[in-house]
């Protein structure tokens, strides 16, 4: 409203005291005006804030979200509007238009503000927790990534996460193929019938549930969330090790506007590659409704020879994708969004070695290429009901990865294998929830997931393979869970919660030999029928404010994953189930980014049942078994300093500890016997391999630093350089998958200048051209050829990006 005469805008008429303006309050001001968010804001605060110019009133402000004082509040809307703001007496503002300094610049160069901060002040909100709770009010190790920071030096996929963490570690088998590993939480190196032991979620739905990471661009994201540790009792089946969350910026209806990024990259003894992106906001309706589309490109450039048939550079990747979202205001606090991804790979062939040939070369006689394909559509209703906030999200997803292998037996005929993995999923997931400010609410939720896989397999000479035994393993999901924290004491927040799921598991095996016996058939009848399971998930935590800045957390936690069934020889079998139960104890201090030095340590013990891992059988093909129990000690220290003005460095270093104690795989030690003729030294040989988790490096560190300078004339500068270094680690599980990997460094360094919206970035990447060995596998063939897969060669990409 406005007063007539004066020319003011008086939102509230409640005067607030001194101690209301220094409280800290969560804030959820929508999308808008200035108009709208501070009549919100004086609402919320009770505070009395005059706006007395008519165009700075209607100027357009993004969301502004969560928890901090009413003047904090007030200096991001001024910020954001090119205001300013006046303290007028207790409880009341006034916010005013900037007024933009007249100095004389040289060269010709128009004033332009400051850069806004690295990090926006205000608590960082963990939107992975369902209840959207602040960091400071979360019992547990989680770290948050922001979109920007991923897209600098161009979009890439789940590497360059990976990258920024010691925690997470991959198969590198290759984009659209690689299985994530979070905690030292690993089963197994290759794309079959068992569950993902990472959740990847894209907002509340889960991207896949048993195939492998579908390493979608991280373009146009707001964050990229991760929470360490299983998350079994929110998320249920699958996050035994942690959880990956992106989290997209959502459409925007108060403005339009995008952005554009092309970039071309030179390989060091390898093939070039170029990548593009564009990204388009487009009101439709005026404050109601808009669209935000995302496309995105690359052509990756290969570096592996085959001399067998004459090529070079064999294994480029082409990668397109992208997204659409509609977004409703549909009023009262309510909306409605739906939200389609897509995304393609081809990979021309693998990007695997000979370990004893010459550098980068690979003595296959057949192309081993493979394709990835990936969409999914969500809808998404969320809202208020009064103070308790209701979100619900449905969604419907079509995964399909083929993959061929070299199978050509040493001397032998040209043979190949060739597996399809198709998944298909429906899931919803609705929730009710409340928080106060102090720390403590409640969650009530239920979810449905119903998936179905099919694995196919053909072997034989090229362009005439065959089928041979496929399996289809279905689950079906339906679950009831709960949380709730409550603040015991002014520095103790405790928090209980359980996760009740009911499953069914069925399954069927697919181009049997047609030479099996009415016995087999029986087994087989037996081992595929429908079956029901119900599994409880109970957490814990408690939360201690030791001094304003430095908290001491203790959590327990549950995870699990469900048995299906496998193929081992000619035949279909069932595994069963496995679980894992995790107590911790987190000291952190400071805010990352926003305060001059940060901190966080973790120690965690994890106990994990009925393992389900991959070995080699007999003919050669993995297979999924329960190779036992086992233990696992992580500990992970984050460190952060802002040593000068724009200047920051970081530091992170994870430990693994990893035992399978009680292994109980007589599948494993059978094949070891066969193939070394000695059961005795058959079976210390595999107790050897099986006393470290595979996929795992013991030590992992990594070193970054970060530099922000504003330049004359408007221009601004950053540099990004990181050091990784992954220890050594083993394959797998039994006499074939022992093989050492792992023992490398990596690096990467991008420099950005950029003045106003246009900038030009140049990164490289494996600054010191390490060759390495990231994963020992590239087919689980013995064909009579150890493996490596080698770090992409020194890598120059230059880019330049503009946004509108």
């Amino acid at each position: 409203m406005r007063l007539s005469g004066a020319g003011f805008a008086v939102l509230t008429a409640a005067i607030a005291a001194c101690a209301t303006a220094a409280e800290r309050l969560p804030l959820d001001l929508p999308g808008g005006t200035v108009a709208t968010q501070v009549m919100a804001l004086g609402q919320r605060a009770h505070a009395n804030i005059v706006v007395p110019d008519a165009r700075l009133w209607s100027r357009a402000l993004p969301a502004l979200r969560g928890r901090m004082s009413v003047e904090r509040a007030l200096a991001l809307i001024a910020e954001r509007s090119d205001a300013r703001v006046e303290a007028l007496g207790p409880g009341s503002w006034r916010l005013l238009p900037r007024a933009r300094p007249r100095i004389a610049i040289p060269h010709r160069h128009r004033y332009a503000p400051p850069p806004p901060p690295e990090v926006p002040d205000g608590d960082v909100v963990v939107t992975a927790s369902k209840r959207d709770t602040t960091r400071d009010h979360f019992a547990g190790q989680v770290v948050q990534v922001a979109g920007a920071d991923l897209e600098l030096g161009g979009a890439g996929g789940t590497g360059k996460l990976a990258d920024r963490m010691t925690v997470i570690a991959s198969t590198y088998l290759g984009p659209g193929r690689n299985k994530l590993f979070i905690r030292g939480i690993a089963d197994s190196s290759f794309t079959g019938p068992t569950q993902a032991t990472v959740g990847q979620y894209f907002g509340d739905l889960r991207l896949s549930y048993n195939a492998p990471d579908p390493d979608l661009r991280l373009a146009d994201l707001a964050a990229v969330e991760v929470l360490e540790g299983p998350q079994g009792t929110l998320y249920g089946a699958g996050s035994l090790g942690g959880l990956i969350r992106l989290v997209p910026n959502a459409p925007d209806a108060t403005r339009a506007g995008g952005s554009v990024m092309l970039g071309g990259s030179a390989t060091a003894r390898g093939a070039p590659g170029v990548d593009a992106q564009a990204v388009l906001n487009m009101p439709v309706v005026a404050d109601r409704l808009a669209i935000r589309i995302v496309a995105d490109t690359a052509s990756e450039g290969g570096y592996i020879d085959k001399p067998l048939l004459g090529r070079t550079d064999v294994n480029r990747t082409r990668i397109e994708g992208g997204r659409a979202a509609a977004r409703l205001d549909l009023g009262g606090g309510w909306s409605v969004e739906a939200i389609g991804i897509g995304q393609r790979i081809r990979g021309a062939d693998s990007q695997y070695a000979d370990r004893d040939g010459p550098p980068l070369t690979r003595a296959a006689p057949v192309a081993e290429g493979f394709s990835a394909d990936f969409g999914q559509a969500q809808l998404v209703l969320s809202g208020r009901l009064g103070r308790v906030r209701f979100r619900s999200s449905s969604g419907i997803t079509a995964h399909d990865l083929m993959e061929r292998y070299d199978a050509t037996p040493p001397g032998g005929p040209v043979q190949l294998f060739a597996q399809a993995n198709a998944t298909r999923m429906q899931a919803n997931e609705t929730r009710l929830w409340q928080s106060s400010p102090d720390g403590s609410g409640w969650l009530a939720g239920f979810s449905y997931v119903h998936n179905r896989t099919r694995l196919t397999r053909l072997f034989g000479e090229p362009g005439a393979l065959v089928a041979r035994t496929g399996v289809v393993n279905g689950v079906e999901e339906a679950t009831l869970y709960g949380e709730a924290s409550v603040r015991l004491l002014p520095g103790l927040l405790t928090t209980g919660g359980l996760r009740v799921t009911h499953s069914v598991l069925d399954g069927a095996g697919e181009d049997l030999p047609s030479a099996l016996s009415v016995q087999a058939l029986a087994r087989l009848q037996d081992v595929t029928a429908r079956r029901a399971q119900t599994i409880l998930l109970p957490a814990a935590s408690a939360l201690i404010d030791l001094t304003p800045r430095a908290q001491l957390f203790l959590r327990y936690q549950q995870g699990f994953r469900p048995g299906g069934l496998t193929i081992e020889g000619p035949v279909v079998r069932r595994f069963r189930n496995d679980r894992v139960a995790t107590i911790e104890a987190g000291l952190r201090t400071g805010r990352p980014g926003r305060d001059r030095f940060d901190g966080a340590i973790t120690l965690a013990h994890t106990s994990w049942r009925d393992i389900q891992a991959d070995f080699i059988d007999s003919g050669g093909l993995p297979s999924t078994a329960n190779i036992g129990d086992g233990k696992l000690w992580t500990i992970e220290a984050l460190v952060g300093a802002r040593l000068a003005e724009g200047l920051r460095v970081e530091g992170a270093l994870s430990y693994n500890d990893s035992r399978i104690d009680e292994p109980s795989s007589t599948r494993v030690f059978a094949l070891a016997e066969d193939l070394a003729g000695d059961p005795a030294a058959a079976r210390a040989a595999v107790l050897a391999r099986l006393s470290q988790i595979p996929n795992i490096a013991r030590v992992t560190t990594r070193a970054g630093l970060v530099y922000r300078r504003m330049l004359a004339g408007g221009r601004d500068l950053r540099v990004d350089g990181w050091l990784r270094y992954v220890g050594a680690s083993r394959l797998g599980v039994g006499p074939i998958l022992g093989e050492r990997q792992g023992d490398y460094l990596d690096s990467g360094l991008t420099a950005r200048l950029g003045r106003g919206a246009i900038g030009i970035t140049a990164s490289v990447t494996n600054l010191a051209d390490v060759r390495g060995n990231r994963f020992a596998l590239g087919t689980p063939f013995a064909t009579g050829r150890d493996q490596v897969t080698p770090l992409r060669p020194r890598t120059l990409r230059i880019g330049l990006d503009a946004a509108f």
